[in-house]
């Protein structure tokens, strides 16, 4: 039974999200990072994060790693919690969005399925997807926790990159390759699209 069917509002907003952007001068948006564990999609989400704020955005960066300690702590990493992982945190993304904040997800995302409910839920006109592409080598020498290697061994299993696939995406505006580009070079990239489409 799906209980939602039984929930309805009428109440009108009386702040609308256009009124929300014009407060803080900026429009709300998602940017969206799929790739490997490893590939640096936290990293450059927090780096996009603080120099977007530097010049007075308001955002939020949605680590796929700090909501699992939290709001998708239920959730493991069969297909249908993979699917659920990213409708709960697309859901969020939308609210905040529509609040006028910049919404930074840093998610591996690994199907094309996944990346096109987060796009319909927040809607295409408040999104853009970027892959970042570093190559599965590269992640694996990153990886100071070890998972790579006992995903190798099968002590983690369903794991992105080794046991579980990860699609090329296809919609994605920019591919970032890391072990290339520098940091800062990757989030000037970032920058740089982003800017002129959350100025009003």
């Amino acid at each position: 039974m799906n209980l939602s069917n039984n929930i309805s509002s009428h109440q009108n907003e009386l702040v609308s999200a256009t009124d929300k952007e014009n407060k803080l001068s900026h429009k709300g948006f998602v940017v969206w990072m799929t790739g490997l564990s490893g590939s640096g999609k936290t990293t450059l989400a927090y780096q996009l994060e603080k120099k977007l704020f530097d010049e007075g955005i308001l955002t939020k960066v949605l680590d796929g790693d700090v909501l699992r300690l939290g709001i998708n702590k239920d959730l493991g990493f069969s297909p249908e919690g993979r699917y659920e992982n990213i409708r709960r945190t697309a859901e969020l993304a939308k609210q905040l969005a529509s609040c006028g904040v910049v919404v930074i997800c840093s998610l591996i995302t690994p199907t094309n399925e996944l990346r096109a409910l987060a796009e319909d839920i927040i809607g295409p006109e408040h999104f853009i997807l970027y892959h970042i592409s570093t190559p599965l080598n590269v992640c694996e020498k990153r990886d100071v926790k070890g998972h790579y290697a006992k995903a190798r061994t099968g002590e983690i299993l369903n794991f992105t990159g080794v046991s579980n696939p990860f699609e090329s995406p296809t919609s994605a505006i920019y591919s970032l390759d890391t072990s290339e580009l520098s940091i800062d070079n990757s989030v000037t990239i970032l920058f740089d699209d982003i800017f002129p489409l959350i100025t009003i």
